[in-house]
């Protein structure tokens, strides 16, 4: 009997998918729309129109932004508009939602550039934990791209997964 150790999982044809590694680095600002309102509340478009103006917007230079509106508050959908339009030249990007909203659209669009080709017919495992926000939806995303082509898809850590699928 051999007293070597051997690493299985790192010898088997499984492929680990990490969703951290996409995680786009930056800093994250959520900015609301009440900052710009009359009393944080009421929207009179010259007093809106002025604070936007007097506003420092270099502030936002490379950060991921999410302009956010909250519920109670109503306001037209071009004052949300007008607020993405100061923000777009300076921040790296801009989403309409909140900060939750702004992770997801990241992790899409990073899902989106992301070539599956090399997962086709293979043994994949999505892994389970994180050290980063991985957003629910981006698994989701993952899951529904790798479908269609992997032989066998499973989400845990190599140690302990849970079986998602398998190629009838």
């Amino acid at each position: 009997m051999s007293d070597q150790i051997v690493n299985r999982v790192a010898n088997s044809a499984l492929q680990v998918i990490d969703l951290e590694e996409l995680y786009q680095e930056g800093t994250r600002t959520q900015l609301s729309i009440t900052a710009f309102l009359d009393e944080g509340v009421v929207l009179r478009e010259q007093s809106f129109r002025e604070r936007l103006q007097a506003h420092d917007w270099t502030a936002y230079k490379d950060h991921f932004v999410a302009v956010h509106c909250p519920d109670d508050i109503l306001v037209p959908q071009w004052a949300t508009l007008l607020v993405v339009t100061h923000l777009q030249p300076l921040a790296k990007s801009v989403v309409v939602g909140t900060a939750t909203d702004l992770e997801q659209q990241l992790f899409a669009e990073q899902l989106a550039l992301t070539d599956f080709t090399p997962y086709q017919d293979g043994l994949v495992m999505i892994k389970g934990c994180s050290n980063k926000p991985v957003p629910e939806q981006a698994l989701g995303l993952l899951a529904a791209k790798l479908t269609p082509i992997v032989k066998k898809l499973s989400y845990g850590e190599a140690c302990s997964s849970v079986p998602l699928y398998k190629k009838p």
